[in-house]
């Protein structure tokens, strides 16, 4: 599968659709969902083109990837999750239920998550 260049984050990477940026660096945006499951829901991108996890695993530079990880975690302690304890989902295809064809991770917390408590559709 080619990487759809109209999928909604590449628009927000285009700048076509605004966002509430979180974070944002060279390699990696950061923004708060627009229909959040838990009180700190965060979507983290990639800013290049990658499809999906196994896109980005498969193709991405070791550098790309670690940075991207270590992103994750410095996000989480800048929103004060590291205390309380947060969730990093990443659905990967159609049947884990990825809506949005570009690799992202939510960051999930602010609330006691217990298996099942969040809807699909992540």
């Amino acid at each position: 599968m080619a990487y759809d260049d109209d999928n909604i984050f590449a628009k927000i990477l285009r700048g076509e659709i605004p966002n509430a940026t979180v974070f944002e660096d060279e390699s990696v945006l950061a923004f708060n969902d627009i229909a959040p499951k838990t009180p700190v829901h965060v979507l983290v991108i990639p800013k290049r083109p990658y499809i999906d996890m196994d896109d980005f695993s498969a193709n991405g530079t070791a550098e790309e990837i670690g940075n991207f990880f270590k992103k994750i975690g410095d996000i989480a302690r800048n929103l004060g999750l590291d205390e309380s304890g947060y969730r990093v989902v990443s659905n990967n295809g159609s049947n884990a239920g990825q809506l949005v064809p570009h690799f992202h991770v939510h960051i999930m917390g602010g609330q006691n998550i217990k298996e099942g408590s969040m809807a699909s559709g992540m």
